[in-house]
């Protein structure tokens, strides 16, 4: 359907035109601010896990260092093994029985409290 009219009113062809090349524009911006919080999770992500692997074997080494320390100062070949594997069973214990999980939920609610929000660039 084609309209002829005078240049003080536009023609429909070329509004349906710029709504479409609107449209397009904002799904490739949708896109493109999806990727990026994808490839912030991933960065995250890997970040996180490094992290975690290195305080492993922070806390592995760390425990042979104790152990080894131990049995040297109690002059005993595995009582210093026997002492950290008995504060390792304490503490998983502790946290099986003792700790409730409001506690996590409380640290959890504080750390992820309205991120979707503070995110959003629209504002």
């Amino acid at each position: 359907m084609a309209f002829i009219t005078d240049d003080k009113n536009p023609r429909p062809e070329g509004m349906i035109g710029h709504l479409t090349g609107y449209l397009d524009t904002r799904i490739d911006l949708i896109r493109l601010e999806t990727q990026e919080k994808v490839k912030g999770i991933f960065v995250a992500t890997v970040h996180g896990v490094a992290l975690a692997m290195l305080g492993f074997l922070f806390v592995i080494f760390g425990s042979i260092y104790l152990g080894f320390a131990l049995n040297q100062a109690l002059e005993s070949p595995s009582a210093g093994f026997g002492i950290v594997a008995g504060l390792y069973l304490v503490l998983a214990i502790l946290f099986a029985v003792g700790i409730d999980k409001k506690v996590f939920q409380g640290v959890a609610d504080k750390l992820l409290n309205n991120t979707i929000y503070k995110s959003d660039k629209r504002r």
